[in-house]
Order: structure tokens, then sequence, then C-alpha cells
């Protein structure tokens, strides 16, 4: 009877700390702490919106300052402000794309989440319109601990002239933290 009343006990005990240390959000969908993610879905720069800042001629192009969104759809799904800096180099035939870029939205139905990523980049085949590129969204602003990092391949022009793109990748999600309370009640 006494070994009865204290499994029932600690039973008891681990599922009051789940719910002590699970946000309600991440629990309907199930808690991705911890977890390695693989994601993937399509995306598109709303360029015809861009604030294009500055442009300067070079002897082979053109170096340009812009603000864009980018709107993701599939696993990342929410909005990019993408600050970037692009280099056109009509030689080389090339257009590159490096800056700052921040995500807000939510990552396979996790609570919603801010991202930096200053080390992306972009690279364009001006000849054959080839587009492929790199993004890491490591840096934390907001919401879960996570960080992605995608592989990027254009796939064209929407209606509007929008450039559109699919991604793929894995986004790492950091174990939650477990406060000292819930954690000796689990371990009871």
């Amino acid at each position: 009877m006494r070994i009865r009343m204290h499994a029932r006990a600690a039973i008891n005990s681990s599922l009051c700390a789940y719910l002590l240390v699970c946000i309600p959000s991440a629990c309907a969908a199930g808690d991705p702490s911890g977890k390695t993610l693989q994601v993937a879905g399509t995306g598109t720069d709303l360029l015809n919106e861009a604030l294009i800042h500055t442009k300067k001629p070079t002897p082979d192009g053109e170096i340009r300052t812009s603000t864009e969104i980018v709107d993701l759809q599939g696993d990342l799904k929410g909005k990019v402000l993408y600050h970037v800096t692009t280099v056109i180099d009509r030689k080389k035939n090339t257009l590159v794309n490096t800056g700052h870029q921040v995500f807000s939205g939510t990552i396979a139905g996790s609570a919603p989440v801010m991202l930096h990523d200053s080390k992306f980049r972009f690279v364009v085949n001006l000849a054959t319109g080839a587009d492929t590129g790199s993004v890491h969204l490591r840096d934390r602003i907001a919401g879960p601990r996570v960080r992605c990092d995608l592989e990027v391949t254009g796939t064209g022009t929407n209606a509007q002239g929008n450039p559109t793109f699919r991604y793929v990748g894995t986004c790492k999600f950091a174990r939650g933290r477990v406060s000292s309370t819930a954690r000796a009640i689990s371990d009871r």
C-alpha cells in the first residue's frame, strides 16, 4: 500500500512538473525543446515594394542598399525584414546579396520567435537566372531558443515579378530550462 502511494505521488509530481514548465501553446503542438527538425517551404521576396536607400555606380556595375520584406510559408511561417546590400557585377554576370535580416514567425507550429541573421548570402547568375543562397538564423531576439540553417533555391518569379524560392534545412531547438523546483519535483 505504501509503495503504491509513493508511486502515485511520483507520477502526479512528474505530471505537475511537466505542466509547470510546458508553455500551453508549445504543449498543444508537442514541445520541440532539444529537437532538431528538418524544415522546408517556399517564399516570395516582395521586391516590387523594396525601399531603395542608395545606388552607387562601380566600374563593373553598381552597389545598392535597400529594405525588403520576404513572405515565408511552410515549416517557417512568417515575415523576414531584409536589409540588403546588393552588388551587381556585369563583367562576372553576378548579383550578390548580403546584409542583415530578421525572421518573425513560427517554426513548425512553435511559439512565435524572432531570429537575426547577418551571415546570409544569395548569388544570382545574371546570364542564366540561377539563384542560390544560404540563411543562418542564429541570433535569437525573442521566443524559443532555436537556430535555423537553410539552403535556398530560386524558382522564378510570380505574376507581380517578385522572386520566388524554396528552402530546406534544419532548425535546432535548445533544451528547455526547467526550474530547480520543477526538477526536484520530477526527480521524486
